[in-house]
C-alpha cells in the first residue's frame, strides 16, 4: 500500500472515530458505510494520482462490491477501483468498531450488525468518471500514450510496406504488441489522462476470461488495443492497403471482426 493510500485510510479511520463519538456511538455500521462513501468516492484527478503511486489498484475487479445500482451491470474503471478501496476501508472500520465495543462478534468471530442498520444503508451514488475534461492534445504531443501510438504506427507502416496484402492481420499483431498491460505501465497513462477511468468493459474482454469479471487494468488495455487497431487500419486505408465500401467503411476480411475482443 502506498503512503498516499495509507494516509487516506488513516484519515477515514479518524473521521469514523470522531463521528461515532460525537453521535453517542449510535449506528456503527451505517456510520462506517457513510464515512467511506463520503471520503473515498474520489474525483478522477485524485484517483489517478492514487493509482500512479499504487498501480496494484488496477488489479481490482468489480466482484460484488459495486453498490451503485446504475453501475453494477457495467461499472467504469474508476468505480471498480473505488469500490474495492471502500470495501477494504469498511472492513477496517468494522474492526475498529469491534475493538471499541461498538459492535459485537459471535462465537465464530463474525461481526454482528443490527438488521435495522443493514436495511437502512443510504443509497450509493458513484462519481461519474467520464465527466472529466479531455487532455489538450495541442499541448500533449509528447505524452506517453502519443509516443506509444506513434511508435506502433512506424512499426506498422514498415511491416505494411513489406506485406501490404496482410494489412488487417498486421494491424492486429502490432496493436497487441504495442499496447501495455502491466499495471505499472498503465498507471502513468491514467495519470496523464484521467478520462481513462471512465472506460467500461463494454464486451471488449472475452467473457470466458476471469469469469466475466476482468481486472480494471485489463479493461483499459482492451480499449487501448481497439483504439490503436482502428488507428492502424486508417493508416492502411490511407496507403491503399484496405478498400472502402460505397458507404465509406473499411472492407475487412470476412473471417475477422470489426472490434475483436481481448483474448
Amino acid at each position: 500500500m502506498s503512503r498516499r493510500l495509507a494516509d487516506l485510510m488513516d484519515r477515514v479511520r479518524q473521521r469514523y472515530v470522531r463521528t461515532m463519538q460525537e453521535s453517542g456511538q449510535r449506528e456503527p455500521y451505517i456510520t462506517a458505510h457513510r464515512v467511506c462513501q463520503q471520503m473515498l468516492n474520489l474525483s478522477p484527478l485524485a484517483l489517478a494520482e492514487l493509482i500512479a503511486e499504487d498501480p496494484k489498484l488496477l488489479s481490482a475487479r468489480a466482484g460484488e462490491l459495486v453498490e451503485d445500482p446504475a453501475e453494477i451491470e457495467n461499472p467504469s474503471i474508476g468505480v471498480i477501483v473505488t469500490s474495492n478501496i471502500c470495501a477494504a476501508a469498511l472492513e477496517g472500520l468494522l474492526a475498529v468498531a469491534v475493538n471499541r465495543e461498538w459492535l459485537q462478534i459471535d462465537s465464530d468471530d463474525r461481526i454482528l450488525v443490527d438488521a435495522w442498520e443493514l436495511d437502512n444503508i443510504p443509497e450509493v451514488k458513484s462519481v461519474d468518471y467520464s465527466d472529466v475534461a479531455p487532455p489538450d492534445l495541442s499541448q500533449r504531443q509528447n505524452s506517453q500514450l502519443s509516443v506509444l501510438f506513434n511508435a506502433a504506427e512506424k512499426a506498422y507502416l514498415k511491416q505494411l510496406g513489406e506485406a501490404p496484402h496482410d494489412a488487417y492481420q498486421l494491424a492486429l499483431q502490432v496493436s497487441s504488441d504495442y499496447v501495455v498491460f502491466a499495471p505499472d505501465d498503465l498507471a502513468p497513462l491514467i495519470q496523464e489522462n484521467p478520462l481513462l477511468l471512465g472506460l467500461r468493459a463494454d464486451e471488449l474482454v472475452d467473457e470466458d476470461m476471469f469469469e466475466g469479471d476482468p481486472p480494471a487494468g485489463l479493461i483499459i488495455s482492451a480499449h487501448l488495443t481497439e483504439m490503436l487497431l482502428q488507428q492502424l487500419l486508417e493508416l492502411a486505408q490511407g496507403q491503399g492497403a484496405l478498400p472502402l465500401d460505397s458507404a465509406g467503411q473499411l472492407i475487412l476480411p470476412e473471417s475477422d471482426e470489426d472490434a475483436p475482443t481481448l483474448h
